[in-house]
């Protein structure tokens, strides 16, 4: 079986997800061609040459309905040969486009191939490609009555089953910003082009946010019904202490180690083991804990060999659990803060978390590095990679 590796990953800088955010005038192809024009050149890689484009996107309405790979792509100027296609695995959907690249280099489909993901949210507001409209049907909720809930519901939730504090939150929410604004990204992030000039750093990231300043915030998705519902809650979740509506793209360049050889470049890390889980869609946030061990037995590996670990910052509620669950350190958990401070653009994040675990591995020294995160629905993928 061939051995499928990673040799480069980049991200666009994450920008605020609303009218006026640095990357808001930006259509989300050309975030798309961004990403892809820039892991073309820096590789010097013949784009001819690559098999296919696998790209996550979550909202595909709008001006990211017409698979927002194959128009990035273009877009770019490259060859009209290469195909694309665009996936939907929810918050997951660019992790499962990394899972589904590397499978298909394994399975000996590619030996070039591009995973990617992007979502402009300022643009392609979340749930727009629901309004009105019931995605469940009567057999669903008939399963599932009283309903399900919102995700933030859901992170109130998962905070009353594994007793987490309002204050143990918004620590946690600091540390994010904290941790972010001393990273180095600059070997991640490609500068992008906007009608104001070109953007080449996150902005979203808030040193100078404190559990103090965010205890001042009030909770988010208070709801006397739901209250009356779920006794249990204490309504701690907040703005401050969940991920932020942003826009990106990120990419990532995987080959068979054979082809990376061949063409001069240099692999950076293997894949060692893949997950994707469902749990309960009520409580939505908790799959990554499930998916977590089994590609843990999967791969034959320790968490305490796991020197990086990315458990995406959908609420502070999610890496808390599953903290509290699996018992890592905190040195090792979102060691360069999160989507609290970096953003969540849904489609882009799985690659955003993987080209920011790979870059930090390698300044680290890291050997094995896991990437998990929950996605709508209760489901969750999980990935380990091993540094080269």
């Amino acid at each position: 079986m061939p051995t499928a590796v990673i040799v480069d990953a980049i991200r666009t800088p994450m920008g605020r997800g609303k009218p006026g955010g640095s990357l808001s005038e930006v259509h989300p192809t050309d975030l798309m061609a961004a990403v892809l024009t820039a892991i073309v050149q820096r590789n010097r890689l013949d784009p001819g040459a690559v098999d296919d484009i696998v790209v996550g996107c979550v909202s595909q309405i709008g001006e990211q309905a017409a698979n927002p790979g194959r128009t990035g792509w273009l877009a770019a100027g490259f060859p009209e040969h290469v195909p694309s296609t665009t996936i939907q695995r929810m918050c997951g959907s660019s992790q499962q486009a990394v899972h589904f690249a590397a499978q298909g280099v394994m399975a000996g489909a590619y030996d070039i191939v591009i995973a990617a993901g992007v979502e402009s949210m300022s643009r392609v507001p979340m749930g727009s490609n629901r309004i009105g409209k019931d995605p469940y049907g009567p057999h669903f909720n008939a399963r599932y009555a009283p309903g399900l809930v919102g995700q933030g519901i859901s992170a109130e939730l998962v905070a009353a089953r594994w007793g987490l504090t309002r204050q143990d939150m918004d620590a946690y929410a600091a540390r994010s910003h904290q941790r972010a604004a001393a990273a180095d990204f600059s070997s991640e992030i490609v500068s992008v082009m906007t009608p104001g000039g070109p953007v080449e750093k996150d902005e979203t990231i808030r040193p100078q946010t404190t559990p103090e300043t965010l205890s001042g915030l009030q909770p988010a998705f208070q709801n006397p019904e739901l209250g009356a519902r779920f006794p249990e809650i204490r309504w701690g979740v907040t703005a401050g202490n969940s991920s932020q509506i942003t826009d990106g793209a990120a990419a990532v360049l995987i080959t068979s180690e054979d082809t990376a050889n061949r063409l001069g470049l240099t692999p950076r890390a293997r894949f060692v083991g893949f997950d994707v889980i469902g749990d309960d869609p009520l409580l939505m946030l908790t799959a990554p804990i499930p998916a977590t061990r089994r590609v843990l037995r999967k791969s034959n590996i320790d968490l305490d060999a796991i020197g990086h670990i990315e458990v995406n910052e959908a609420f502070a509620s999610v890496p808390l659990a599953w903290q509290k669950e699996l018992g890592a350190g905190d040195e090792r958990l979102n060691p360069a803060g999160g989507a609290i401070a970096l953003g969540h653009p849904l489609g882009a994040s799985g690659a955003r978390l993987l080209t920011t675990m790979l870059n930090a591995m390698q300044r680290s020294g890291a050997r094995y590095g896991l990437q998990t995160m929950c996605e709508a629905g209760g489901m969750a993928n999980a990935t380990i990679i091993e540094r080269l």
